[in-house]
């Protein structure tokens, strides 16, 4: 397993903005940088790839039911930074993402 990448400006696509994340299977976290409140987390196969679903349509992808959560992200997306962490499979970013549900109280959006 590796390390927590260091926390980045989450960019915005409706101004060219390019994220960074692997390819590969890991997981990520939100946070707003004024305040450091942790937003969320979450797991994918293709990180990049699950990390466009954060954002609603037309400037995210996917099929995510939590619109709240969406716009959200993008109303505050100027304050809103993440971070990624590369597993070495799926199976293992499940076992981080099960570690961070077990604090899922301290997200604003725990699921």
């Amino acid at each position: 397993m590796s390390v927590w990448s260091k926390w980045r400006s989450f960019p915005d696509p409706r101004i060219g903005g390019v994220l960074a994340a692997p390819f590969g299977p890991g997981v990520y976290e939100l946070r707003l940088r004024s305040s450091g409140e942790l937003l969320l987390f979450g797991i994918g196969g293709h990180l990049a790839l699950r990390m466009t679903s954060l954002l609603p349509a037309p400037h995210g992808r996917g099929t995510r039911n939590n619109g709240a959560k969406r716009e959200f992200i993008l109303a505050n997306i100027a304050d809103v930074e993440y971070r990624t962490l590369v597993c070495t499979g799926r199976s293992a970013a499940a076992d981080v993402e099960r570690e961070m549900k077990g604090k899922a109280g301290i997200y604003r959006f725990p699921t």
